[in-house]
């Protein structure tokens, strides 16, 4: 089954004036491309959960915690700009 991915992610990857598409690779869930259409990176391993995932099936208060916890363990991805953390951190979480 292939990632679907959200508005959320939409949303915040336009934040960041890139553009993402279903990934490619097979573990990976999407692909990030900045605006000349080259691919960046790859991010999110399928077999984990994301925020906007987690608020779908599991609601806010859940997704948040989880949010939570994902910053708390990917501390500075978000400080490393370009990087495929940073992209993670912004569009899944």
């Amino acid at each position: 089954m292939t990632y679907k991915i959200t508005k959320y992610s939409f949303d915040q990857a336009r934040k960041l004036g890139v553009t993402i598409k279903p990934s490619t690779k097979k573990s990976k869930k999407i692909d990030v491309f900045d605006k000349n259409g080259s691919l960046i990176c790859s991010i999110g391993d399928t077999k984990y959960g994301d925020y906007p995932t987690y608020r779908e099936k599991s609601g806010l208060d859940f997704a948040n915690e989880r949010r939570r916890l994902y910053r708390l363990r990917h501390t500075g991805e978000d400080k490393k700009i370009g990087s495929c953390g940073y992209y993670a951190w912004k569009i899944l979480w």
